[in-house]
């Protein structure tokens, strides 16, 4: 492990969500030091929300790869939720995809919790390198031209940072530093509900888990869907989204949440509204779904980049975002070591950089692109069957009924 100068740049991550975390493993595996600033008060925090992440061989496997996490991931993750089923709303499934039905490793996607992928990245950078219950109250630009930020933390702290990294996520404070976008309603909402382990474990809602199966299941009809995994824990989260305005709301009081989802599927498979009627009351919250213009772009600012969801934020509806963000991650840290480590000069940094959120971007437009033809696909008039096409074309083994 190479060591970077005496005076190296002072890195300043915002966010532990992948992109961020992967940042930093990626730049404290090559010897240079980094500190990662995250709002949540502890790595526990909100540990029950998000669900399962599918990562793919050349983008989410391969950042844990180059940062020596392949077999930590291989005994972590579950190739058999790979399983995926595509339902109409009576609940049937019209298309079935297994474990056995990919064979070829580098096209698998073996799906891993968020909460424990997290743990995996924590446990691989000492302690103190991670500042939790560091909320951001501002962030401003120093001595113009020399690329240092200042950053204020709600809990006083102020750090002067040579290289910011922005990887707060959808509303991210970070962006506006580089880039006017903001976020823009995909004209789809609803809400997230889930099924908490030992429920699910019950006799009763045995026909719940047999109708999810290993891993997801993905219930869409006339303009609604019902999409549903089953997570490592046990635990059964399920989003149910629909397309409406935003000012759409979801009761508060658990009872009424449950009143409008269940009218609002009153003529979908009993299984789904059982899902419904004994959710927990913890764990009812809104989803409205935003994305940034696909092929987000913006001109470099010296000392700050963003990556993950602050740079190309899009729906779930093509399984790419943890992939991208991790890939970010992966590629802005091993150029930044590179440059700490071989002492370049700060243009010659601010370039490479540069050069990385171009790429970043030029990919992501990509996969933004599938989302956005996905989300048609899903919510359309065509549905469930233009959403069977839609996956058929991206996977290259599944099963139609």
């Amino acid at each position: 492990m190479s060591s970077p100068p005496a005076n190296h740049p002072n890195i300043a991550i915002i966010g532990a969500g992948p992109s961020g975390l992967v940042t930093l493993v990626t730049l404290l595996n090559r010897g240079v030091p980094a500190t990662l600033y995250e709002r949540e008060a502890s790595s526990s925090a909100r540990a029950h929300l998000g669900g399962m992440l599918d990562l793919t061989w050349d983008e989410g496997q391969r950042a844990l790869r180059e940062n020596g996490l392949a077999e930590v991931f291989k005994t972590t993750s579950r190739l058999d939720a790979q399983e995926a089923r595509i339902c109409g709303k009576d609940g049937v499934p019209r298309l079935r995809r297994t474990e056995n039905d990919v064979t070829d490793e580098t096209q698998t996607r073996p799906e891993i919790d968020r909460r424990v992928l997290r743990d995996i990245m924590l446990a691989a950078v000492p302690e103190s390198a991670v500042k939790w219950g560091h909320a951001l109250a501002s962030v401003r630009a120093l001595d113009e031209g020399s690329g240092k930020h200042e950053l204020t933390f709600i809990n006083g702290l102020v750090v002067v940072a040579d290289i910011l990294i922005g990887a707060d996520g959808a509303h991210s404070r970070i962006r506006p530093l580089v880039s006017p976008a903001t976020p823009i309603y995909h004209d789809i909402t609803g809400a997230e509900i889930s099924i908490a382990p030992a429920v699910a474990a019950l006799p009763e809602n045995a026909d719940i888990v047999d109708n999810i199966g290993l891993g997801s299941c993905y219930c869409l009809e006339g303009g609604q869907t019902f999409f549903s995994q089953r997570n490592g824990d046990g635990r059964i989260r399920t989003y149910a989204l629909h397309r409406g305005p935003l000012d759409w709301a979801l009761p508060r009081e658990p009872q009424e949440a449950r009143r409008v989802l269940l009218e609002m599927y009153k003529d979908w498979a009993p299984w789904m509204r059982k899902m419904i009627e004994v959710c927990d009351e913890d764990a009812i919250y809104p989803r409205p779904m935003f994305y940034l213009p696909v092929g987000h772009r913006w001109t470099h600012t010296p000392g700050v980049t963003i990556i993950g969801d602050a740079a190309h934020l899009m729906g779930p509806f093509a399984g790419a975002g943890a992939n991208l963000a991790m890939l970010d991650g992966l590629e802005l840290g091993l150029v930044l070591a590179d440059a700490v480590t071989k002492g370049l000069g700060v243009e010659e940094r601010e370039a490479a950089i540069a050069a990385v959120e171009e790429k970043m971007c030029a990919r992501a437009e990509v996969f933004a692109a599938v989302t956005q033809r996905n989300a048609k696909a899903a919510f359309g008039p065509g549905a469930p069957q233009a959403m069977i096409d839609a996956f058929i074309e991206g996977h290259s083994a599944a099963v139609v009924v």
